[in-house]
């Protein structure tokens, strides 16, 4: 089911989605002052288009109602977490155009006051250490229609759980042989409140406290305590969180907090065509499936990115999404929509040709070459215009000529004239043939009373196709981009890596594009080559080795080829 449009008022708050309506009723009551949110990633990979939401959310909302929007690191599992991903973390949500309040933040500043309050709950005797193994604890957790079992532990003196934990802390034990659980209610229906785990042994380096500790915080500890540091007035995150709801609300209930903020849940994003799992993007890297986090053709904001996507287009696309409860899936064509629209106004217009086919204009003057105006964008004179080298030897595409041409194809074939896009109209007079049979060359005339593409007697032709003049042509390698996957549901079926397209990415060589292509550089915005999509330089791209990604055609194809 396709998501809708979430319309707000940028100038107060919106009464038009159930986040806005209750950050409205806290501001009436009181109960707020000041609104302060959070983007809490967790630096254990790349984000994604589901990060991106959560994204535009929080910072939005911070900037409507005047408040702040911090960015926070749950940096609690120092086997999974890199600085690499700290950093492309930060790059993402800057080249997204949002600015977080003050310095970025880390939930391994608290580390020491966190394990103070485990204190507290051990002394409270709402806390204990377990031996018990990750399987045992599983087993004694019990299921949806079966309480738990409380472990042979639970009942050790607050004295006894101190010094373990002291002596966790120090190092004195493996990994797995102990963990501290609260001690909540191994009968509730709640499977999380079954005395979850909040401190494991880990003996590995973390990225900012190096080997400072061997026991961190499990997720559901660090979050809601960090959200009160930082005087969270709406801790806002996805469905999948709602379950952990009333764990969140019992350690604030049960700690000296300095404030209590509250959790609400909305629904992720789910895009066809794509997976926005962590677990799977990673296994997508880490087992070769794409060439990086930053594969263009990865759901990530750095692939995205490559890719050539705007930050804007995707900002315009999470904007028309809807901020509810309901789950859905949103339609790959949507952003694809949103992508088009945006480069449509933005790009400029060059003229490249994929797959070259040369062809001779026998009446034209061997050796000379002239400039045609051709415009950077035909609806924006404001862009203004360009000169492009037009000779007796041009390329254009091989898909615009056809030796045997159906009724309706109207570009080039024996006998047939065309025009060339702001140049000249042109007849096709010989084909030439390999040994093989292929073609591999075509002799022209041309009118040169047509010149700019019109003829002065009025006569008209039905096609018109691009071009680039041989003596003023730039080689490239162009690499074409589809949906990574072939199923809409990706996995559902059965395993998701057996829905992988193995044709997501075609590589064409020796490609021909105008010479005012190479201005593109690595993180430059992408240009319309016409007729073939929208292009940008990808960041293998040298000044000698020009490398394009495709980073979407100028019309969706993929739905014709799916009917």
């Amino acid at each position: 089911m396709p998501q809708s449009r979430n319309d707000h008022n940028s100038e107060g708050g919106s009464t038009r989605d159930f986040i806005r309506e209750q950050i409205n009723k806290d501001l009436a009551s009181g109960s707020a002052t000041k609104i302060v949110t959070r983007f809490p990633p967790e630096p254990n990979g790349f984000l994604h288009l589901g990060h991106a939401k959560s994204i535009c959310l929080n910072f939005t909302i911070a900037a409507e109602y005047g408040g702040q929007c911090n960015l926070r690191f749950d940096d609690t599992n120092p086997v999974k977490e890199d600085q690499l991903f700290i950093n492309a973390i930060q790059e993402d949500v800057e080249w997204l155009g949002f600015a977080w309040s003050g310095e970025p933040r880390y939930a391994s500043d608290n580390f020491e006051l966190l394990y103070e309050w485990a204190c507290h709950l051990i002394r409270t005797d709402k806390a204990y250490v377990d031996d018990l193994t990750a399987d045992e604890i599983r087993d004694y957790r019990g299921t949806l229609t079966v309480p738990g079992t409380e472990s042979p532990y639970r009942n050790r003196s607050a004295e006894e759980n101190l010094e373990l934990f002291n002596q966790m802390r120090d190092g004195h034990y493996e990994n797995g042989s102990k963990v501290l659980r609260a001690k909540i209610d191994m009968a509730s229906g709640n499977i999380n409140l079954r005395d979850p785990v909040i401190y494991r042994i880990l003996h590995s380096s973390h990225p900012r406290t190096g080997d400072k500790w061997c026991i961190y915080p499990t997720y559901d500890f660090a979050h809601g305590q960090t959200d009160s540091i930082e005087f969270i007035s709406h801790s806002l995150c996805t469905l999948e969180f709602s379950d952990h709801r009333p764990l969140y609300d019992w350690f604030i209930e049960n700690l000296p907090v300095p404030s209590t903020p509250h959790q609400y849940e909305f629904s992720k994003l789910n895009i066809s065509h794509t997976v926005l799992s962590k677990r799977r993007l990673t296994q997508l890297v880490t087992e070769g499936f794409v060439a990086g986090w930053d594969d263009p053709r990865m759901p990530t904001i750095a692939g995205l990115r490559r890719r050539g996507v705007p930050s804007d287009a995707i900002r315009s696309f999470i904007n028309e999404l809807s901020i509810s409860k309901s789950e859905g899936i949103v339609e790959q064509a949507m952003l694809d929509s949103a992508i088009r629209e945006n480069l449509n106004e933005t790009s400029l217009r060059k003229m490249g040709v994929l797959k070259p086919l040369k062809i001779i204009i026998e009446n034209y003057p061997e050796n000379h070459l002239e400039k045609m105006e051709v415009p950077n964008h035909p609806g924006k004179p404001q862009f203004g215009s360009r000169q492009v080298l037009f000779g007796r030897e041009l390329w254009i595409e091989q898909d615009d000529f056809m030796e045997d041409p159906p009724r309706k194809f109207f570009r080039l074939g024996p006998g047939r004239e065309v025009r060339l896009r702001c140049a000249y109209f042109i007849t096709c007079e010989e084909v030439i043939k390999n040994s093989s049979g292929d073609i591999v060359e075509l002799r022209c005339t041309y009118d040169p009373d047509t010149r700019g593409g019109n003829a002065p007697d009025g006569r008209k032709v039905r096609g018109t196709i691009h071009w680039v003049s041989v003596d003023a042509a730039v080689d490239a390698e162009v690499r074409l981009y589809s949906h990574l996957f072939n199923s809409e549901a990706p996995g559902q079926e059965g395993n998701y890596l057996e829905d992988i397209n193995k044709s997501s990415m075609e590589i064409l060589k020796d490609c021909k594009i105008e010479k005012s292509i190479t201005d593109l550089k690595p993180g430059s915005p992408a240009v319309q080559l016409e007729r073939l999509g929208y292009f940008c330089a990808d960041i293998c791209s040298k000044e000698n080795n020009l490398v394009l990604n495709r980073t979407i055609s100028l019309r969706d194809s993929w739905a014709k080829i799916n009917q």
